[in-house]
C-alpha cells in the first residue's frame, strides 16, 4: 500500500517540487501526495483521510501555524503519525520547539529534496515498526481474551457446588478447590456419583503448565470421568483412560493423580496413586496419616502398565485431604518452599474442621508463606470427610 504523505504549505510551487522529485514513486504506487495550504485544512483532510502516514509541515503559515498544528496532532495520540516539520534555517528556535513537542525530524528551506527522501524514508520505516508493534498488541489482547475465556471454561467442568451431593449430605463433607498460576492450568479434581453407594473422586496435576496442559487436562478430565461412571473398579478405570492418554499423548505430556471410589456405608477408599503426592488421612483424634507412595507410574506413559490399588478406611470424623504440589512447592520471597513439614503441623492444628475449612485453610496458610511472590504452579486440594 501506498504511504499517504500529507504537504501543509502556504508556498504553491512545493506541490509541483514534490510531485516532480518522487513521480517514480508516485507513478509505482508508493506514494500518495496530499497537499493544502495551512492547519485548518490539513486538519480537515487528516479527519477525512485518517490513514495518512506522515505530515510534511511547514512552521510559518496563515490561520493556523505549523506548531498549533503539530499540538493538535498530538492530542490524537497517534504513535503511527509522523510529523516533519518544515522551517528556513534561520528559525532554528522554532524547529527545536517542534522536535521537543514530538516532531519526528526536520528539514530547512530551500528544501534538499535528496535529504529529505532519507527522512521520510526513516519515517516509513518508523511507521511500519510502531504499526507492527500495534498489531502485536492487538493480538496479544486477543489471546488474553481467549485465554480469560478458556479459565472460565475450564473453572466451568470442575464441580463448585458444595455439597456436591446433597442426599449424601448427612454422610460425607466434600470440598475442593482449584487455583491455576496461568490463566490456564494442568491440574484438575472431579467427584462424581457412581450409584447409591459410591463416589468417585480424582485430583490430577498435567506435566508442564498453560495452554499445552490445559488441554490435555481437558481430555484426561473427560477420560477418567467417562470411564468411572460405569465401573467400581479403580484399577479398571485408571487402566482404561491411561489407554486412551498413552497412545495420545503428544510432547510426552503425562498425568499424575490420585483416583478413589468412597464407599458411602463403610468408609473405605478404594484407591491408585499414579505417581502423585500421597494424600494425608487426619484422623478423628487428631493424629495425621500420610498414604504409602504411589506403586504405579503417571498416566500417559506407557498403554500396558499393569496398575495397583490400595485401600484404606475412614471412620466417621475421619478425613483424606490430597493436593497437588504447588501446595508443597509454593515458593516464599526468599526462595523458601512450603513443604510437607508446615502442611502436616497445619493439619494436625486443624483436627475437627469440616471439608471446607481444611482445603481454604491450606490455601489461605501457603497464600501468607508465600507473601505476595509470583504463583510458580497451579494449587489444587481435596478433602473428603466421613460424617
Amino acid at each position: 500500500m501506498a504511504t499517504k504523505i500529507l504537504s501543509v504549505d502556504d508556498e504553491l510551487d512545493l506541490e509541483l517540487l514534490l510531485t516532480q522529485y518522487f513521480r517514480r514513486k508516485i507513478r509505482k504506487g508508493e506514494y500518495e501526495f496530499f497537499f493544502v495550504h495551512n492547519g485548518i485544512e490539513a486538519l480537515q483532510t487528516l479527519l477525512e483521510n485518517p490513514d495518512i502516514d506522515i505530515v510534511l509541515s511547514d512552521i510559518n503559515m496563515p490561520e493556523m501555524d505549523g506548531l498549533t498544528l503539530l499540538k493538535k496532532l498530538n492530542s490524537r495520540h497517534n504513535p503511527a503519525l509522523k510529523v516533519i516539520m518544515v522551517s528556513a534555517y534561520g528559525e532554528m528556535s522554532n524547529i527545536r520547539t517542534a522536535m521537543n513537542n514530538g516532531a519526528f525530524d526536520f528539514a530547512t528551506k530551500p528544501i534538499d529534496l535528496e535529504d529529505l527522501s532519507v527522512t521520510i524514508e526513516k519515517a516509513i520505516a518508523e511507521i511500519e515498526f510502531v504499526k507492527q508493534t500495534q498489531r502485536e498488541h492487538g493480538q496479544l489482547v486477543d489471546i488474553k481474551s481467549d485465554l480469560a475465556l478458556a479459565a472460565e471454561i475450564q473453572l466451568a467442568i470442575l464441580p463448585s457446588r458444595f455439597p456436591p451431593f446433597e442426599e449424601l449430605a448427612g454422610r460425607v463433607d466434600i470440598y475442593a478447590s482449584m487455583k491455576a498460576a496461568k490463566d490456564v492450568g494442568g491440574d484438575f479434581y472431579d467427584l462424581y456419583k457412581i450409584d447409591d453407594d459410591h463416589i468417585g473422586f480424582t485430583i490430577a496435576d498435567v506435566s508442564g503448565k498453560g495452554v499445552p496442559a490445559a488441554i490435555f487436562m481437558a481430555v484426561s478430565h473427560t477420560l477418567l470421568r467417562f470411564a468411572g461412571r460405569k465401573s467400581l473398579d479403580a484399577v479398571s478405570v485408571i487402566t482404561e483412560s491411561n489407554e486412551v492418554l498413552a497412545k495420545e499423548s503428544f510432547d510426552s505430556m503425562f498425568v499424575t493423580l490420585f483416583y478413589g471410589i468412597y464407599n458411602v456405608r463403610t468408609g473405605e477408599v478404594k484407591y491408585v496413586n499414579a505417581g502423585h503426592n500421597p494424600p494425608y488421612v487426619l484422623r478423628h483424634d487428631g493424629r495425621l496419616e500420610t498414604l504409602p507412595a504411589s506403586r504405579n507410574i503417571c498416566l500417559g506413559v506407557i498403554d500396558d502398565y499393569t496398575f495397583r490399588s490400595d485401600m484404606v478406611e475412614l471412620k466417621p470424623g475421619d478425613a483424606v485431604i490430597a493436593f497437588t504440589d504447588g501446595v508443597t512447592e509454593a515458593c516464599s520471597m526468599s526462595g523458601g518452599l512450603y513443604g510437607e513439614e508446615r502442611l502436616e503441623t497445619l493439619l494436625r492444628d486443624s483436627s475437627g474442621s469440616d471439608a471446607r475449612q481444611l482445603v481454604e485453610g491450606i490455601n489461605e496458610a501457603v497464600r501468607a508463606y508465600a507473601e505476595g511472590a509470583e504463583q510458580s504452579d497451579d494449587i489444587t486440594v481435596l478433602a473428603l470427610k466421613r460424617k
